[in-house]
């Protein structure tokens, strides 16, 4: 069993930064990637960046390229989710995954986008 904890939401101005953290616990060694995902209010949930947990490789959603950034501490087995140049439609619940034989998902954390 794998359990995620989010941590970082909250309310942000537009043009703004946040940083999400994901701490993993329990059967840690048996995840290969985690990753980020986002629900708006009435959409569906989408997938917004990944990350490979060994070697670090990282993907990203087109909506977020360049402005977002995954990132990982091995040692505190925590992934982050820098998120700079923060635009309204990035208000979301914001959930950490984590892929091992099976996946796994956090309870999520808001962020709102909002002058």
């Amino acid at each position: 069993q794998v359990h995620l904890v989010e941590s970082g939401g909250g309310l942000v101005q537009p043009g703004g930064s946040l940083r999400l953290s994901c701490a993993a616990s329990g059967s840690i060694f048996s995840i290969h990637d985690m990753g980020w995902y986002r629900q708006a209010p009435g959409n569906q949930r989408e997938w917004v960046a990944d990350i490979i947990t060994s070697a670090g490789r990282t993907n990203y959603a087109d909506s977020v390229k360049g402005r977002f950034t995954i990132s990982r501490d091995n040692v505190k087995n925590t992934v982050y989710l820098q998120m700079n140049s923060l635009k309204p439609e990035a208000t979301a619940v914001y959930y950490c995954t984590a892929r091992a034989a099976r996946e796994y998902w956090g309870q999520g954390t808001p962020v709102t986008v909002s002058s």
